[in-house]
């Protein structure tokens, strides 16, 4: 299988590309091409223009880092809190209204009428961080000859989860809570359909004289039936009453059995990420302080993580997914972890540097959590969590976007003089941008964020030609096109592809780079767009997601030299190419990989010269073209046509050093030369190898 492994390209797909590079060499012959191109009946095929791209592949080229293409995670969206983290039960602490009762509990409802059942909240959590859980008074009973019977299937209370709980059939879930009882009953914990219907349920008998005080239980139901938008219930038929906290419904099938939704989480360990940065953004720093991320709140047993109110995006989170998970998905991923950390200052409010002192040792504490061992105070808590090894945790940002704001450069410099005094190999990143200008404060890496339109984004494809190589180096932790970008389509994506290769060309200077924001629930849009959009039960990448598989193998591959060049009649204003080389791929080969996104109405031909290797060392069967473009620049992917716009995959037929490659209008293109690593000596040992390469307009 390609490396790429991606979608096949099927029958209307060939179709369409073939059309449209018809098309689109007639209308450049004419002068009358269109940005926004669609497919109309055939024409007599028309040569396009031809470029050529020669490679140097005996060179041993620049390695590029390891890190060069990663993730970003923020919550936001809904992204981790009835997203990416498994927990079905939305506030399963009954807290998001507040620590004051009586508490607003929504989205958890009554089930029965007021007659038959109340419930509302009060005090009387065991957890002293957590103090508000739900009372639920049954006033009806099982004994038919009264006049206030219960219902079939009891009284009590439901919780609908993030939009809806998706419970499939012959699927197991683990559903966890506290109780606390005055009285014997039996207690129905069940799964039901949106009309009703029983997907699965057992039984809890509660004995008064053993409950007497709050004790946790425990039950796995296995469902019968499957329901997208189910709810989880907890009643009973028999007067009395009881007190419910810290209800949590969990799949047991989770990726690498660390809680993360396995569909979405397979689709971040598909990018081969070489970082993960988290847990934001906005987030991290709050509207107001007392808002903030606060990572040691986020760690130790759920029933004590107090969440919080998310004030940058307006919705409550449990903290389930906090500093220890994303410290754990990182791991699972094979990604460094990049700590992004408050520094004393939020959009609204900065703590003077004078005062920063507690801060600082917050987050020196935050590091001996990731990295202490587990006899040291906060490594501790760490390995009762269940990782007793350290975390490998070598990068940390000080803050996000508060270059300009008060005392940032005074915070910064205390936080950065004890984590260097403490921890002197971890690698600090700064908010100031020094693409352009010095930093005037030590660094190890400077933060660049950039949201802008889809001709902006590709004429910053040469940002950093310029940069300094001799100071920090730059960590792109946020880009994205925003503007004309609908929920995010296919123009927006190649402007992306573009960028990122002008990265690999500068990867001496930019050492990491990734996609902001990650996650979008399609039931709470609070940015667009985004790479992955998902509901309860469905998931599917944006373009914007399909873009980035195609730099998958790019970290750590060596940027081979080449250059690029046509005739006086044909430009190459919106032609950018890159060539790498991935040693000793999982099948054994090494890879030349080209990539070149035409951004230009008019079809190219890619004629490809590769000096370093013959024909007998390019394995053919193993030898790929990804294609991805559409039918027309606005295109997006969506619930009902998931595969609108993916890359496609065919063999790379005549595959060899000397070849010729079609570049449709508005598209992206890859080929991966498989070569037999037995025939050629080139090792990985070349890194800091200075290479001259010329992008597709010098």
């Amino acid at each position: 299988m390609a490396m790429t492994n991606m979608v096949s390209l099927g029958a209307r797909h060939r179709q369409v590309v073939q059309v449209a590079v018809a098309i689109s060499g007639l209308l450049c012959i004419l002068g009358l091409a269109s940005r926004n191109f669609t497919v109309v009946p055939a024409l007599a095929q028309l040569p396009a223009p031809t470029v050529i791209l020669r490679a140097n592949a005996s060179h041993p080229g620049r390695q590029m880092p390891e890190t060069l293409f990663g993730l970003f995670f923020e919550e936001i969206n809904h992204a981790g809190s009835g997203g990416l983290w498994a927990e079905l039960v939305q506030n399963r602490g009954f807290e998001a209204g507040g620590a004051n009762t009586p508490s607003i509990f929504d989205p958890w409802y009554k089930v029965g009428t007021e007659a038959q059942v109340i419930i509302g909240t009060d005090r009387s959590s065991p957890f002293d961080r957590n103090p508000v859980a739900l009372k639920v008074e049954v006033l009806c009973d099982d004994d038919h000859k009264g006049l206030n019977f219960c219902p079939k299937g009891g009284v009590g209370a439901a919780n609908p989860g993030f939009w809806g709980m998706n419970i499939l059939a012959g699927s197991k879930y683990r559903v966890e809570f506290w109780l606390r009882s005055t009285y014997s009953f039996n207690l129905s914990i069940a799964f039901t359909s949106r009309d009703g219907k029983v997907l699965a349920r057992e039984y809890l008998s509660v004995d008064a004289d053993a409950n007497g005080g709050w004790s946790k239980q425990s039950v796995v139901l296995k469902a019968k039936s499957t329901d997208h938008y189910a709810r989880l219930s907890l009643t009973s038929s028999t007067k009395g009453v009881f007190w419910l906290d810290q209800v949590s419904a969990m799949p047991t099938d989770t990726f690498k059995g660390h809680g993360f939704r396995k569909e979405l989480a397979m689709m971040l360990s598909d990018l081969k990420p070489g970082f993960l940065r988290f847990p934001g953004g906005c987030y991290v720093e709050g509207t107001r302080l007392t808002n903030a991320f606060r990572w040691r709140d986020s760690v130790g047993p759920y029933e004590n993580r107090p969440g919080h109110y998310g004030d940058v995006w307006n919705y409550w989170s449990d903290d389930g997914f906090g500093y220890y998970e994303g410290l754990q998905l990182a791991e699972d991923l094979g990604a460094a972890p990049i700590w992004v950390f408050n520094n004393g200052i939020s959009h609204w409010e900065s703590v003077p540097t004078e005062a920063i002192g507690p801060w600082v040792q917050d987050v020196l504490d935050g590091i001996e959590f990731a990295r202490g061992p587990a006899n040291s105070t906060w490594g501790a808590v760490r390995a009762k969590m269940g990782h007793p090894e350290p975390f490998r945790l070598h990068h940390v940002a000080i803050g996000n976007e508060d270059c300009w704001k008060p005392f940032y450069r005074g915070n910064y410099m205390e936080f950065y003089k004890a984590i260097k005094l403490m921890y002197p190999d971890i690698q600090m990143i700064s908010n100031c941008d020094g693409s352009s200008v010095p930093l005037d404060h030590p660094a190890d890496y400077y933060d660049f964020h950039v949201y802008t339109d889809p001709n902006n984004l590709f004429a910053m494809r040469h940002q950093f030609d310029f940069t300094s190589r001799s100071g920090p180096k730059a960590f792109v932790s946020e880009y994205a096109v925003t503007v004309n970008s609908g929920h995010g389509n296919l123009v927006a994506a190649l402007a992306e592809g573009a960028f990122l290769i002008g990265i690999e060309l500068n990867s001496d200077a930019v050492h990491m780079a990734s996609y902001a924001p990650l996650f979008v629930n399609d039931n709470d849009r609070r940015w667009n767009p985004d790479a992955i959009v998902f509901n309860s039960w469905q998931e599917y990448g944006t373009p914007s997601y399909w873009v980035q598989l195609f730099f998958k193998n790019s970290n750590g591959a060596h940027l081979v030299p080449s250059t690029i060049q046509a005739d006086s009649s044909t430009s190459l204003a919106s032609l950018i190419t890159s060539v790498v080389r991935k040693h000793k791929s999982s099948n054994g080969l090494d890879y030349l990989i080209v990539k070149a996104v035409n951004f230009g109405d008019c079809a190219l031909n890619l004629e490809l010269e590769v000096s370093g290797i013959s024909a007998n060392d390019v394995v053919a069967a193993e030898s790929y073209i990804t294609l991805m473009t559409s039918e027309a620049l606005m295109d997006e992917n969506s619930f009902t046509n998931p595969l609108k716009v993916t890359p496609q995959v065919n063999k790379a037929m005549n595959a060899g050093p000397n070849m010729q490659v079609s570049l449709p209008a508005y598209s992206i293109v890859a080929l991966e030369l498989g070569l037999d690593s037995a025939k050629n000596t080139m090792t990985d040992t070349m890194a800091g190898v200075n290479v001259h390469v010329l992008t597709a307009d010098s």
